[in-house]
């Protein structure tokens, strides 16, 4: 009866030992030694793996830390306080990186006029492949939400305006929704400045207003009235240089088309 109990416990012990040491033999031989450098780098990120970077997420761009392949303000996602300190992990100097959003530069939507009926996947990207899309301006944003879909940290939503509205406390800065856009619509702006030119349109005065009753006929106003001359007009189409905007909303106030906005949520 002892024996019954005895045999089956040492077969056991000894299948445990031999897998045992067999799984030590395979780590030994397959298992990938992390870099104490790595480690601690990666102790610093924020663990998103969202690829912003260009890396294959935040392991990825550690290794790439390490090597000198990259540079800690390549990580968008992350704190400025955390780039510090990988700075000084890697022992090399570091200037704070200006906190950037998404920003969108188009109202057009439901204020933009419709060139024909579109009824295909609901999918910018798709949508742009039928004449450029739906729309008359053919710099409008088409409202299918791709960026909504491909944002990592949900920051982004459509609204019942057909726009993607930005979540600014959400939104880390990661450029993917930039990146999908197929209408470059989204762009990263400094968090701090509050007025944007909300319009994308390269086309001309008569042309716009044709296609878009809230689109930047290029007048100039906005940049007659800048006190500091942070605006201009290239392309007809005015834009603003953030290092000169004093954030005095004066552009806001005169714009005939309301083509500049305010930061929203």
């Amino acid at each position: 009866m002892i024996m019954n109990m005895v045999i089956p416990v040492i077969a056991m012990t000894t299948l445990g030992l031999i897998f045992g040491l067999g799984l030590a033999y395979t780590l030994r031989l397959f298992g990938v030694e992390v870099d104490p450098t790595v480690a601690l780098i990666i102790t610093k990120l924020p663990g998103a793996n969202c690829g912003a970077c260009g890396k294959a997420g935040c392991a990825g761009f550690a290794e790439a830390l390490k090597k000198g392949e990259a540079v800690p303000a390549g990580c968008a996602v992350t704190s400025d306080e955390a780039r510090k300190a990988i700075a000084q992990i890697l022992g090399i100097d570091y200037n704070s990186k200006i906190k950037t959003i998404a920003t969108l530069i188009c109202k057009g939507s439901k204020n933009a006029k419709d060139k024909f009926v579109y009824s295909g996947i609901k999918s910018c990207k798709a949508a742009t492949l039928v004449f450029g899309g739906y729309k008359a301006c053919k710099y409008a944003c088409l409202g299918f939400g791709d960026c909504e879909r491909v944002c990592p940290f949900l920051a982004i939503k459509i609204g019942d305006d057909n726009l993607p509205h930005i979540n600014n406390e959400k939104c880390t800065g990661c450029g993917k929704c930039v990146q999908i856009c197929p209408k470059a619509v989204l762009v990263l702006t400094p968090q701090k400045k509050n007025y944007h030119i909300e319009c994308n349109s390269k086309d001309k005065g008569p042309q716009v207003m044709k296609a878009c009753k809230v689109g930047c006929i290029a007048c100039g106003k906005c940049a007659k009235s800048c006190p500091v001359n942070a605006i201009f007009i290239e392309d007809n189409l005015a834009k603003i240089d953030y290092n000169k905007c004093s954030n005095c909303g004066e552009c806001f106030k005169v714009c005939p088309t309301h083509a500049i906005g305010k930061r929203r949520n």
